[in-house]
């Protein structure tokens, strides 16, 4: 179950006029979703739904979910002012109904669930995208606390347990062709809450089986 706390942070954080993290789609998976021949996409841990917007409006048939129903609220009025269409849950991806092997892509950008709960996510994920289908990961690693320490705008979880490992990635995510994953340190500046220079996990993978 969501801890409310969790769920309350969230939900003042989205509950601004102004977009927590901009409207503009994140660079990696704009340059990632040019690669691919538009399908299905999910998009987990959504928020205010700059990206799964945007995946719209190149042609994806796009599905995203987030405990926030703040964030969905800006997420369906971004959609509307771009004119497109997405289908937006508000709840715990295990009380949602998709489909095994439903997607052709699965975008978690930035998508940090809590430490405990992280990876079982990952592996319920796994589930929904088909055969030969991609996933596109941006996220915050375990090295970003020190980023953090220097400049806090640069935003993103205080617990290394919420932070991402090249090794977890290869753990949560065996049976893919790994197209590419590296650690980097990237220059952000995505709205109010991602500014400054990060290190970021970036994760493209092709689903063997």
């Amino acid at each position: 179950m969501t801890d409310n706390t969790w769920l309350n942070r969230w939900d003042e954080r989205y509950s601004t006029k102004e977009f927590a993290y901009g409207t503009e789609p994140n660079n990696y998976l704009r340059e990632q979703l040019t690669r691919l021949t538009p399908g299905k996409i999910l998009f987990p841990a959504e928020g205010e739904g700059r990206n799964a917007v945007f995946a719209a409006t190149q042609g994806w048939k796009v599905s995203a979910f987030d405990i926030s129903a703040n964030g969905r609220n800006k997420a369906l009025q971004l959609a509307e002012q771009l004119e497109t269409t997405i289908d937006y849950q508000v709840g715990e991806l295990s009380t949602l109904n998709y489909q095994k092997e439903q997607f052709d892509a699965i975008a978690l950008i930035y998508a940090h669930f809590p430490g405990d709960i992280k990876s079982s996510i990952h592996q319920m994920l796994n589930q929904y995208l088909r055969k030969g289908g991609f996933i596109i990961f941006e996220a915050f690693s375990k090295n970003h606390l020190e980023y953090i320490a220097k400049n806090e705008k640069v935003g993103g979880p205080k617990d290394s347990e919420s932070l991402f490992s090249i090794e977890e990635i290869k753990a949560d995510f065996p049976d893919y062709d790994i197209i590419e994953l590296a650690e980097t340190e990237i220059e952000l500046n995505e709205g109010l809450f991602h500014n400054g220079t990060g290190s970021v996990i970036r994760f493209v993978g092709q689903k063997l089986a």
